[in-house]
């Protein structure tokens, strides 16, 4: 079998109301997605979405022709496009959903078949007022989450401090809690300088003090001493690494003793090729591997499948924070969106590949290039 075509396209979903994200100083009026689609001779196709794909125009003739089920070849040659130029790791998602085509598996199964199933977070994304964070956390508790992130990024970390300790209060113990400060990056258009590690000390303690589960992001993502200092100080668990571009970067974090938690997003790194090499790091370190996950239902199921399949990870990143960031708007481009059950479980298909379908009819509503 051989891969006879890559097509990418973009799609864009008008949002109104905005999405007003907790790390984002514009609010979003649209939510943009990136189809890929690999196609054989045979007449399989595999999908991937995730990141946008910039750079990879011009190299698809390093695929075309290739038996889709080399994997590891394929990650080496797109490892080598990220160098050069972007980041297109939804490509091996698609080439994964593919290869699960052709043996009759479902991905997780391919990868270690560890599980089908893996324990959802809701994962929020807008800065409420504290009671009505406390009455969301209340929903989420009811709709059978057993986990809640919450975002800082009020300003002062200390209105922060006040939103999650009216959440605590109303919810007691019955949903682990934890905080994303969203200090390690910034969006192209923000020049405000994030937190330093005596910025970051006090608010560590305050989340002891509230048995918050993991304090995300703590410092800038360069800031390596930093984080070393600050888990070794504190008591809660650091994580971070979502952003992170380059595998040996996440060797280098391990090595330093910089994180508890690592969190890579095969949507935008390293593909589900690379970072099974992650898992098993972590695992050999005894850290908690758990993907970001925040571009949509596609990319939350290729991350589910790699972290059931071979994780043991407590919990996996669930986007959900209605109604701004809805099921309907995360995952528009899917013929059925990805949930979560009453247990608060992702529980994954049989079906060969990742399981899930495009919805053509929105694709092609939605379709920018």
């Amino acid at each position: 079998m051989k891969i006879t075509g890559i097509e990418i396209t973009h799609h864009r979903l008008p949002l109104d109301p905005p999405f007003h994200a907790s790390w984002d100083s514009k609010p979003r009026t649209a939510f943009d997605a990136t189809i890929v689609r690999v196609t054989t001779d045979e007449g399989l196709t595999g999908y991937g979405s995730g990141d946008t794909m910039t750079g990879f125009e011009g190299h698809e003739r390093f695929f075309i022709g290739q038996d889709p089920m080399a994997i590891e070849r394929h990650y080496r040659i797109l490892s080598n496009i990220q160098f050069h130029y972007g980041r297109c790791w939804p490509l091996d998602l698609a080439l994964w959903d593919l290869t699960g085509k052709i043996t009759g598996q479902p991905v997780w199964k391919l990868l270690g078949g560890l599980s089908n199933k893996v324990a959802a977070y809701a994962s929020s994304g807008t800065l409420r007022k504290p009671e009505e964070l406390a009455d969301a956390a209340e929903v989420y508790l009811g709709q059978g989450f057993k986990a809640l992130k919450i975002r800082f990024h009020r300003g002062d970390w200390r209105a922060d401090i006040k939103a999650l300790e009216a959440v605590r209060a109303r919810i007691g113990n019955r949903l682990d809690l934890m905080v994303d400060c969203n200090q390690g990056w910034r969006m192209s258009w923000d020049a405000y300088t994030p937190w330093t590690l005596k910025d970051a000390i006090p608010v560590a303690r305050e989340l002891e003090r509230l048995d918050v589960y993991w304090m995300e992001e703590p410092l800038h993502r360069s800031d390596r001493e930093g984080m070393r200092r600050l888990r070794e100080m504190a008591d809660i668990r650091i994580a971070g690494g979502e952003m992170t571009r380059e595998l040996y970067e996440f060797r280098d974090l391990i090595r330093d003793g910089c994180l508890d938690v690592l969190q890579p997003d095969a949507a935008l790194v390293g593909g589900i090729t690379g970072l099974r090499r992650i898992a098993a790091m972590a695992a050999e370190n005894n850290l908690v591997f758990t993907p970001h996950t925040w571009t949509n239902g596609m990319g939350v199921t290729a991350n589910c499948h790699l972290t059931a399949g071979l994780a043991d990870a407590p919990f996996v990143e669930f986007p959900y924070d209605p109604p701004e960031w809805s099921l309907p708007r995360r995952d528009f481009m899917m013929a059925q969106p990805l949930a979560v059950d009453a247990e608060g479980m992702i529980t994954l298909s049989e079906e060969p590949g990742m399981g899930y379908a495009l919805d053509e009819k929105m694709l092609e509503k939605t379709r920018i290039g």
